[in-house]
């Protein structure tokens, strides 16, 4: 299967270095580099790629207006390109449904690893890497997306006690691997209970698991 591939960056040597790099994957094809967010949401609308590389500053429209649109139209999975010192836009590009963040500077070999593993359905941040950014974030934002509820919330009635404890676990960091030693199952079974926990709760990946984790009180700023 050939993974398409769109590029939106208002740099054009950024777009034109990803674009040769990826092209020249047997598995991999650019079908389109485009300079601004609506071009961006157009271009996703005209080719479906399976995965989108989206700037978070760019001009017309920004990079979190553009995933926020292009995660409700359509099945493509966002990665954001950051320098990551924008920290005031990471959670909102997760809440806008981006599966995970590159650094602009990123290496050849990453940057196609991070397209494969996204376009195979995966967040590209490791779990516990994910856990440390929202926490930090959410623990100083004060504006923007709903803050973290006191308790968890009706959303986890949809769950068995297992899920709420899978869910938990995201939230925490956790690997599967990890997960099964906690909950004393096989792998298998934890990915069973990761499907059904994004399926019930209307998910798109572990990196949204665990945003939910935290804005339903089911897991709270610092929890170790």
């Amino acid at each position: 299967m050939t993974i398409r591939v769109v590029i939106a960056d208002d740099q054009e040597l950024v777009r034109s270095g990803f674009s040769m790099i990826l092209d020249a994957q047997p598995d991999i094809t650019v079908v389109a580099d485009v300079g601004d967010g609506a071009a961006a949401v157009a271009a996703v609308r005209e080719h479906q790629p399976e995965v989108t590389l989206l700037d978070i500053r760019m001009p017309t429209m920004d990079g979190i207006e553009a995933a926020r649109r292009i995660c409700a139209e359509s099945t493509s999975r966002v990665i954001m390109l950051t320098t990551f010192d924008q920290d005031d836009y990471v959670y909102e590009a997760l809440y806008a449904g981006a599966s995970g963040f590159l650094l602009k500077d990123v290496r050849r070999d990453d940057l196609v690893h991070a397209v494969r593993v996204v376009a195979a359905g995966d967040s590209l941040l490791a779990p516990s890497v994910t856990r440390q950014i929202i926490s930090d974030i959410t623990g100083r934002h004060r504006s923007g997306p709903p803050r973290l509820a006191a308790t968890p919330d009706a959303r986890l009635d949809v769950l068995t006690t297992r899920e709420r404890e899978t869910l938990h676990l995201l939230g925490r960091g956790l690997a599967n691997a990890e997960i099964a030693q906690t909950l004393v199952v096989s792998e298998h079974t934890v990915k069973t209970h990761v499907s059904n926990v994004l399926t019930k709760l209307g998910l798109r990946d572990r990196t949204q698991a665990v945003i939910c984790a935290y804005e339903t009180g089911l897991i709270t700023v610092g929890e170790n």
